[in-house]
């Protein structure tokens, strides 16, 4: 679908992001194949939008699409377009995406999962920049700058021959990846706030009042694999299931199939089946063993969060002033 002329706000100021911001900042400003990829969930939609709305095409049109939901007969009739009576159903014309987006930019969504024979057809595109409708003859010129996303390793893809290494090297021009959440922890409380405000106004509220400190903890502890998009359907049930809009939110709502009926022994025979064995308990010093753990978790808190102290310390939910006097405690350098 054809995007209005603007581009969604993102949000992010941990460093490895910036960078990526940066990275896309500087691809923007040319009309060469760009590929945005990353893990599911990053936001690589809102990053292929960026290169669009920063390039001198942000006027234009730029066209979505999601290859992975379409056949491949149904891709094709898309893409390029079809005449009038091409095949059964086809009343009249139908003009494609790479028209539409002709001096704008077409970003496809899911790459990886177009056939090997369309492929080829993109590749000719980027290289001519000529199309053909489906059931015509006639070839038409398009200007168009394509950006490509995909959650797949295209290079293990083209080593076993179902992805066209000559299409790959022509998409990748340049190479944007999109880091996940785990990886931008100084992300995860202003992405959190901004998901919350905007359920609490889809919701009437007058205000959000906040997270508890343990949801908060909670929040930084969490791996996030769904990465932003998790974050964001965690945030918006978590408050759309809080019972008091005066209060902060005090439960994490993180799994929605979470249920009190499971059976307490089938819990029980999956967490041992899964359990790895453990050494002996048993002799131990237990005032040692207790130091070390404390001095393993507090490093651990240092490296997530790049050695910033605060954030280090809302992963252990200690104030800032506690951390750093374990940190004095222990001896334990701040930076690396």
């Amino acid at each position: 679908m054809t995007t209005p002329l603007q581009s969604q706000p993102i949000i992010g100021e941990a460093p490895i992001f910036l960078e990526m911001l940066e990275h896309v900042s500087r691809a923007a400003s040319l009309s060469k194949p760009v590929l945005v990829v990353g893990e599911r969930g990053t936001g690589k939609e809102l990053i292929a939008s960026r290169l669009h709305f920063l390039s001198d095409r942000w006027e234009q049109n730029v066209v979505k699409v999601n290859c992975a939901a379409l056949t491949e007969s149904i891709l094709e009739s898309e893409l390029f377009g079809h005449e009038a009576g091409a095949f059964t159903g086809a009343a009249k014309t139908h003009i494609g995406h790479f028209e539409r987006a002709d001096g704008g930019t077409l970003i496809l969504d899911e790459l990886a999962t177009i056939s090997l024979r369309m492929q080829e057809k993109i590749l000719r595109t980027i290289e001519y920049g000529e199309v053909q409708r489906v059931g015509g003859s006639k070839t038409l010129l398009v200007d168009v700058r394509i950006v490509g996303s995909t959650n797949a390793d295209l290079q293990q893809l083209a080593a076993a021959g179902s992805f066209r290494e000559d299409l790959l090297d022509r998409l990748a021009f340049d190479v944007i990846t999109v880091p996940p959440l785990r990886e931008r922890v100084e992300d995860i409380m202003p992405l959190a706030s901004a998901f919350a405000i905007n359920m609490a106004s889809e919701l009437k509220w007058s205000y959000f009042p906040g997270f508890s400190s343990r949801v908060s903890s909670a929040l930084l502890r969490n791996q996030w694999p769904g990465n932003v998009r998790e974050l964001k359907n965690t945030i918006e049930r978590s408050v759309y299931r809080s019972a008091d809009q005066e209060r902060p939110i005090t439960k994490l709502a993180l799994n929605p199939f979470d249920t009190p009926f499971e059976a307490v022994a089938a819990k029980a025979l999956t967490r041992s089946a899964v359990m790895p064995k453990r050494a002996p308990l048993l002799p131990a010093d237990l005032t040692q063993r207790l130091l070390d753990t404390e001095v393993n978790l507090l490093n651990a808190a240092l490296e997530k969060a790049r050695f910033n102290q605060r954030l280090a310390a809302d992963l252990l939910g200690l104030s800032y002033h506690q951390f750093r006097g374990k940190l004095r405690k222990f001896d334990i350098r701040s930076k690396p």
